[in-house]
């Protein structure tokens, strides 16, 4: 009998899962972000908008210790230009186990070389995205674009809706995780109106990027969205 305790308490213990081990334990995970300006991190600010705040950028603030954020979004760049200039090469290069993707911004019309059809090379590159994440083993999860804090007649209004579409539409096909940033921000936005969202935004003329307090409220929204998933990395989690 004194055998046969110590035997069964090994056996028990083996079968203890991942998610009752404590944090400092288990293996860490890590998570590249690429996308625009929302999403980017900003080290020295323009002294016109000090306060300017990426929301991948406070991100981390919602995981557990064992997970590492790299934020390599780059101000400017649209689903075209961020493969084109090699940034994704780069990304892709710090060996993730989670890629989150998030474009649109740039790739509105008017945006030059830069801009791309959302049905057409966008979603092409939303594939190629989620294809070569795929064969580095890691897993990607789209996020769609964030909406601009923008009001019309005292609503909420956006002009992504097509890319938003595109990533919804990319996600599905692909059967990948995917983070409705689109319509959780633009709700958000409805419910607060434009004077109480205010202080979400950098500076008066700047209704596309964010200011600390604002960047924290998207990430929030990200988390609550991803917490909403199947994906194993909800269990790391913190708020």
């Amino acid at each position: 009998m004194a055998i046969v305790i110590p035997m069964l308490i090994g056996v028990l213990l083996s079968h203890v899962s991942a998610a009752d081990e404590p944090s400092a334990n288990r293996p860490p995970i890590r998570i590249v972000m690429i996308g625009d300006s929302t999403m980017a991190s900003y080290p020295n600010p323009p002294a016109d908008r000090p306060d300017l705040t990426g929301w991948g950028q406070v991100f981390h603030e919602f995981f557990e210790p064992e997970v590492t954020i790299l934020n390599r979004a780059l101000s400017g760049r649209s689903s075209k230009s961020f493969l084109a200039e090699g940034a994704w090469k780069k990304a892709l290069a710090e060996k993730p186990d989670y890629v989150f993707i998030q474009f649109g911004h740039n790739d509105q019309p008017g945006k030059g070389d830069r801009a791309t059809d959302p049905n057409g090379d966008f979603r092409d590159n939303l594939r190629r995205y989620i294809r070569e994440t795929r064969e580095a083993r890691a897993t990607p999860i789209l996020v769609t674009p964030v909406a601009r804090r923008t009001f019309q007649d005292g609503k909420a209004v956006t002009t992504l809706t097509p890319y938003a579409e595109a990533t919804l539409a990319v996600a599905s096909e692909e059967k990948t995780v995917v983070i409705d940033l689109h319509r959780a921000s633009l709700a958000l936005y409805e419910e607060l109106g434009d004077a109480a969202s205010a202080d979400f935004s950098p500076s008066v003329s700047d209704r596309t990027h964010f200011s600390r307090k604002g960047a924290r409220a998207m990430a929030k929204l990200v988390a609550e969205e991803l917490a909403k998933q199947t994906s194993p990395l909800t269990k790391h989690l913190t708020k």
